[in-house]
């Protein structure tokens, strides 16, 4: 089969990226500098994403709401550091209706501000606590390098806000929703190994006390922030009053947590799975786990292809027919490919005449001749296998281009192919700055086990360390 020539990772990885993007008709650049008009096909792939990060957040006890995308300035204000972390990537509003605004409008670069003013309004008792909300939303932050999923002034997300009675509580929600949301759904669905680990003080989200981040490797070696929990302790209560009386009968300030994950994890998705032929997604992921085509017309194979795309659908795999014969079948199996669909069945007069089909496996890449009769069982297995490879690739790259270094020079030579993982008490925030003069950021950091550690300070701490988007 000829292929459609995708520019190597290895010669170009930016190039490569930019044409996933397009050849797979998952983007395309917006009319406005640093948007991006998502398209069907993408849009497909992020509504999976949605809806099964919605249901794992749901599961926690948050439910939806929906909260203003203009915010008065005044807001912002409230919280100084908030501001002067996200005073250079501000749209604001001056003019509208034909006149000047009294007080201009910040267009939403997050929400902390305007929820707290609301969750200082309906939080008057510790029974109104926890008070649990998630919206999804778009967002606006001002990019200077924009690039299609990674870095738009406009994109899209949830981002959850909780207000809780007790540090405590709110330090155990953001870990919940860190662990057994985040990591669980990278881990499951998108077939992604993260790092769990937490921010130092100069990567730390503005006005946070701690914030908890998901690292994944690239397939160029950087590092990609997948999704953050945020421990804000009680900088935004204090700021927007958000109080309630205890059982006690004493007014005490609540604790509070922000969360969010973004149409970046598209971004990962691509650059963590894609290989030189295009797009590999995650069988569990797939808005088309099957692509069932007719190679070339004949008696009975249209209804055959039908009969197959019937019987995956019924066993509950998403299946689609493909019988666009009236385009060459070569090129819509390049485009399958591009896409990264799973799983191609492939059927014509031949195979029709020797009861079987062709099965093209985007993951394994190989091919195989499957009983028609047992199509529905390969699929199920072949699904379930390539997920689980999907996954051991990735860790394998990571591992492979992970190495343990103790000191800086060792670090910052690591980090031209991959990540350092170097004893934090030996880096030290002198040590950080030191790297982020070569671009080189501490990710995170994390125990030798895996673990999230309880702070900076505690024994044995390792920091991440690598090129990031």
């Amino acid at each position: 089969m000829a292929r459609l020539v995708l520019t190597p990772q290895s010669d170009d990885f930016p190039r490569w990226y930019q044409e996933v993007v397009a050849k797979a008709e998952l983007a395309d650049n917006g009319p406005a500098r640093g948007t991006m008009v998502i398209r069907p096909y993408g849009y497909s792939i992020w509504e999976r994403m949605q809806a099964d990060l919605d249901r794992r957040i749901k599961a926690t006890g948050a439910k939806n709401a929906y909260f203003p995308l203009f915010i008065p300035q005044s807001y912002l204000s409230r919280e100084a550091d908030h501001v002067e972390g996200f005073s250079p990537e501000l749209a604001v509003v001056t003019h509208a209706g034909g006149r000047q605004l009294e007080e201009p409008l910040v267009v939403r670069p997050t929400s902390e501000t305007v929820i707290g003013e609301y969750m200082a309004k309906w939080t008057q008792s510790y029974r109104d606590l926890p008070l649990l909300l998630n919206q999804w939303a778009n967002v606006v932050r001002w990019e200077l390098r924009p690039r299609i999923f990674l870095r738009t002034t406009e994109f899209l997300w949830q981002e959850g806000h909780t207000a809780h009675a007790t540090a405590e509580d709110a330090r155990r929600y953001a870990g919940l929703i860190h662990e057994q949301v985040y990591a669980a759904f990278m881990r499951d669905v998108l077939a992604l190994p993260v790092v769990l680990g937490r921010k130092t003080p100069r990567e730390r989200f503005a006005g946070a006390t701690n914030t908890l981040t998901l690292e994944a490797m690239m397939r160029d070696g950087k590092a990609l922030q997948m999704g953050t929990s945020h421990d804000l302790g009680q900088n935004f209560s204090k700021a927007f009053n958000i109080s309630y009386l205890s059982e006690a009968g004493q007014q005490e300030l609540a604790w509070t947590t922000s969360w969010g994950a973004s149409t970046r994890m598209m971004g990962g998705l691509i650059m963590a799975h894609g290989d030189d032929h295009g797009l590999r997604v995650p069988p569990r992921l797939a808005p088309v786990q099957v692509l069932v085509m007719v190679v070339k017309d004949g008696e009975g194979v249209r209804p055959a292809a039908r009969q197959v795309v019937d019987d995956l659908l019924a066993a509950g795999i998403r299946a689609e027919l493909d019988a666009r014969v009236e385009t060459p079948f070569g090129r819509r199996a390049v485009d399958a490919e591009l896409k990264g669909i799973p799983l191609r069945v492939e059927i014509g007069p031949r195979d029709l005449e020797q009861g079987s089909v062709t099965v093209a496996r985007r993951i394994g890449g190989d091919k195989a001749p499957v009983a028609v009769g047992g199509i529905v069982d390969y699929a199920m297995a072949a699904l379930d296998h390539d997920q689980l490879a999907l996954y051991s690739a990735a860790l394998a790259h990571r591992e492979a281009h992970t190495v343990a270094v103790g000191t800086i020079a060792e670090a910052t030579e690591a980090a031209g192919s991959g990540w350092a993982v170097i004893p934090w008490a030996t880096l030290g925030p002198e040590g950080e700055a030191q790297l982020a003069e070569s671009a080189i950021t501490v990710r995170c950091l994390t125990m030798p086990d895996g673990s999230v550690p309880d702070s900076d300070d505690d024994p044995g701490v390792m920091a991440v360390v690598g090129r990031a988007y």
